[in-house]
């Protein structure tokens, strides 16, 4: 069984967007507060230790009172690269962690209960990994990974062609798990890119569907 205190997590922010005027979308605001601060909040009771990736300037990011750890490898390499990152932070300052919850910085209605049953679903082998599903996708940037993939993932991303997430975890025993769409019938996983995307959010967080 994997203790809370082995699971590190880390809130992917690495990305900028051109439809809401190249800021980091987790710094777009949604019901008065930025993306990133409604996943940490989701987040912060279910892991031990969090740390946000992300390139540039960390202090963009210092009202949540987080670590920013850059990607390790060279190139812009994508989540997976930050997926690396985190483990190779979560391994030098967080001697318990054995696994790593990742999860994406603009996608703020993620379910409560994700860490829980990735959790509950793992074997606690250092070979396995558990990632979100749901209306029949894959959502493989939400995922626990056991911190002993790190080298192999970085092995991986020497490849440039290899950035794609679910190639590197098709590679290894993986259990997808299901979640429901919200009560008002959304995707729990739905991120934002766009205006209209947001104005979206805003009302489903009016709906309560956030916090």
């Amino acid at each position: 069984m994997i203790e809370h205190q082995q699971i590190a997590g880390v809130i992917l922010a690495g990305g900028l967007s051109r439809r809401m005027g190249g800021k980091d979308k987790g710094l777009v605001e949604l019901a008065g507060k930025p993306l990133i601060a409604h996943v940490h909040e989701r987040l912060a009771a279910r892991t031990s230790a969090i740390v946000v990736n992300a390139n540039g300037d960390p202090a963009r990011f210092a009202m949540l009172g987080l670590p920013v750890q850059p990607d390790t490898v060279p190139g812009f390499a994508g989540p997976l690269a930050g997926i690396l990152a985190a483990m190779r932070w979560s391994a030098s300052n967080h001697g318990e962690a054995r696994f790593l919850v990742s999860v994406a910085a603009d996608t703020p209605f993620f379910p409560p209960d994700l860490v829980t049953r990735l959790q509950a679903n793992h074997d606690g082998s250092d070979d396995m990994i558990t990632l979100a599903r749901s209306n029949g996708q894959c959502h493989p940037v939400f995922a626990l990974w056991p911190l002993a993939l790190a080298d192999a993932v970085e092995a991986f991303l020497a490849i440039d062609e290899n950035r794609k997430v679910m190639q590197f975890i098709g590679g290894y025993r993986y259990l997808a798990i299901d979640f429901p769409l919200t009560a008002k019938g959304h995707d729990p996983f739905f991120n934002i890119n766009e205006p209209s995307d947001l104005a979206l959010a805003e009302r489903m967080a009016q709906e309560a569907e956030i916090g």
